[in-house]
């Protein structure tokens, strides 16, 4: 009778919310560390390169500790040189069972080096050492960067701007702008993603492995 009490009891219990979860495990809010960064969740919407909405109770940007204070630091550095501009937050942390999906979206398609594979340990979002984001006014409108987030096209590349530039396929202002957004993130200690101008990391994927946990 005591063991079905228990069941009954447990059954009750609500279920923790995903940014609950998060927050239990030690993630931060980045909202809590600087109101003042912009978060916009792509996957939680269906306009993204999967076309579904992958986090169904998710809109808040969590990021370990080390990373929240690091974009609060970029955020800073940015008021300094732009006092017009703000991050946009469009990925943060990001659990391995979303990073699944993701995978499944692209595995067998020419877009599968774009994610990485979590049967590989997935990728920095995963340790919470990974954001995408972008540059946008007061209002949260964004500014030219050459392409939309998660773009999966050469355009993205940061490697090849200047050619894409002289080829008309981005602007001389979205190139100063990737130059900008760049610029602030490195000074903070962000590592800009050769493939993706939106993507910057904290850690490398080696010290994530021996020094972070996953999230699941």
């Amino acid at each position: 009778m005591a063991l079905l009490c228990g069941l009954a009891v447990a059954q009750q219990r609500p279920r923790q919310t995903t940014a609950q979860r998060m927050a239990a495990a030690g993630y931060v809010d980045i909202h809590d560390v600087d109101p003042s960064i912009k978060v916009s969740l792509m996957y939680a919407r269906a306009d993204n390169f999967t076309g579904r909405v992958l986090y169904g109770d998710l809109r808040e940007a969590y990021l370990h500790p080390l990373a929240a204070a690091a974009l609060k630091k970029a955020q800073a550095r940015l008021k300094e040189l732009r006092p017009d501009l703000c991050l946009k937050v469009y990925d943060a942390a990001r659990p391995m069972a979303i990073q699944q999906k993701m995978w499944d979206a692209v595995k067998n398609t020419g877009h599968s080096f774009y994610v990485s594979n979590p049967k590989n340990g997935g990728g920095l979002h995963n340790y919470g050492l990974a954001v995408d984001l972008t540059l946008c006014r007061a209002d949260g409108d964004t500014i030219p960067m050459g392409t939309k987030i998660d773009n999966m096209t050469a355009v993205s590349h940061i490697d090849r701007e200047e050619e894409l530039v002289a080829q008309g396929k981005m602007s001389r202002e979205a190139l100063a702008n990737r130059h900008l957004l760049r610029q602030v993130m490195k000074y903070a200690g962000w590592k800009p993603l050769r493939t993706e101008w939106w993507h910057f990391n904290l850690r490398s994927r080696a010290e994530a492995k021996k020094n972070f946990k996953v999230i699941r």
